[in-house]
């Protein structure tokens, strides 16, 4: 079994105790971690080899950004599906156990919903176009997993207010159709949807604003893991696991992992 987790950690060396805190006490096997916000030399490889995950793969980027894949198991490279025409570090890819695992952090949008008045709404438009285009143009039968901070909550479920979010970056309605699109390009499986049909509501990313984030329960479901038809077979039936405790851990990240296990 291989045990995948998605994490936007937001500083991976400020929260490097939290984060061997969660791999051992969820077993987790492959770590994607987004907002890794840390150079490749200045990410702290001896920690995760201390934790068990010493083979790495490492996108980073001063101050910002950066992502990042460590892996108990070997890892053998992967073509990664590049798609940010900023050349941010927001994308990185390995093969493990036979699995191609694609990680990413997409760009937030900023705060106008209009790609002529918002430059950084047409960077994330253009993201997910590149995106979907290259996944059009992949084998379905491959085992792929797509994971990471999609900074798009699908559902009327997956966010806390859905009339008062379609107006907020994030969960417009032309967010959700490019969403929507870039599944059906690949034929994904949204797996922690999956493991909890709606209407249950669901959500893996809470503001820092909120003094106690379960009180306001003002949450997005901004963290994805998606599998191939390929690779969907190997998902573990209700194995998906938001792990929503964590958020509530001294000083977090704003995100919380997800897991999954896979059978191969």
């Amino acid at each position: 079994m291989l045990r995948v987790a998605t994490w936007n950690i937001n500083s991976v060396r400020l929260r490097i105790d939290q984060v061997a805190r969660f791999v051992a006490e969820s077993g987790t096997d492959v770590l994607c971690l987004q907002e890794i916000k840390c150079l490749e030399d200045q990410f702290p490889r001896n920690a995760f080899a201390d934790m068990g995950l010493p083979h790495l793969k490492i996108a980073g980027q001063k101050g910002w950004h950066g992502v990042a894949i460590a892996s108990r198991r070997p890892i053998e490279p992967s073509e990664t599906f590049q798609s940010c025409k900023l050349g941010h570090a927001r994308c990185v890819s390995v093969q493990v156990a036979g699995v191609d695992i694609q990680n990413f952090y997409i760009p937030a949008g900023g705060d106008v919903p209009d790609r002529e008045l918002n430059p950084k709404f047409d960077h994330k438009m253009d993201f997910y176009e590149q995106l979907t285009a290259t996944v059009a143009a992949q084998d379905r039968s491959r085992p792929l997993l797509m994971c990471g901070d999609f900074n798009i909550a699908p559902s009327e479920f997956d966010v806390w207010n859905h009339r008062y979010m379609s107006k907020i970056v994030s969960h417009t309605p032309i967010e959700v159709e490019t969403l929507n699109r870039l599944q059906v390009a690949g034929a994904f499986t949204d797996v922690v949807r999956e493991a909890f049909p709606e209407p249950q509501k669901l959500a893996s990313w809470w503001s820092y604003r909120a003094e106690d984030f379960r009180k306001s329960a003002r949450g997005l479901r901004l963290d994805h893991i998606w599998t191939s038809p390929g690779l969907t077979p190997a998902v573990v039936a209700g194995s998906a696991t938001i792990h929503e405790p964590v958020r509530a851990w001294t000083q977090p990240s704003d995100h919380c992992p997800i897991t999954v296990d896979l059978d191969v």
